[in-house]
């Protein structure tokens, strides 16, 4: 998969989760995706390679850089806390998606109960 891809991707992954924003707040070339005000994803390009920057769980994020060569520490973030993804041979749609939902856990679960964007107790809960 390529930079691109990987994304759109992204992109179109957060669209789908309840109460995300997107905006631009460093300029044109971040682009920033929140929930209850909050980042979850960020994407950039570095020199020449278009790249997503996620929240991951810190004992995740050592596993993810020891089993994935195209995700390292995150990139002008927290490296124990973030991670950065590039495309390559390693990611697939399903693992982007995966930890675009993974990231958006973490925050939206960290927020005030007042500010979730989905009651946790029965969001995604069948009947």
């Amino acid at each position: 998969m390529d930079g691109q891809e990987l994304q759109k991707i992204a992109r179109d992954h957060t669209a789908e989760l309840p109460g995300t924003d997107q905006e631009h707040r460093f300029g044109p070339d971040w682009e920033l995706h929140k929930v209850g005000g909050k980042v979850f994803m960020l994407m950039t390009d570095m020199p020449g390679r278009p790249v997503v920057i996620l929240k991951a769980d810190p004992d995740d994020a050592t596993a993810l850089r020891q089993q994935y060569a195209d995700i390292t520490p995150g990139y002008h973030m927290n490296k124990r806390h973030w991670i950065t993804m590039e495309g390559g041979d390693t990611i697939n749609a399903k693992l982007v998606k995966e930890l675009v939902t993974d990231s958006y856990r973490l925050v939206a679960g960290a927020l005030p109960k007042s500010k979730h964007p989905v009651d946790p107790h029965t969001h995604n809960r069948h009947a």
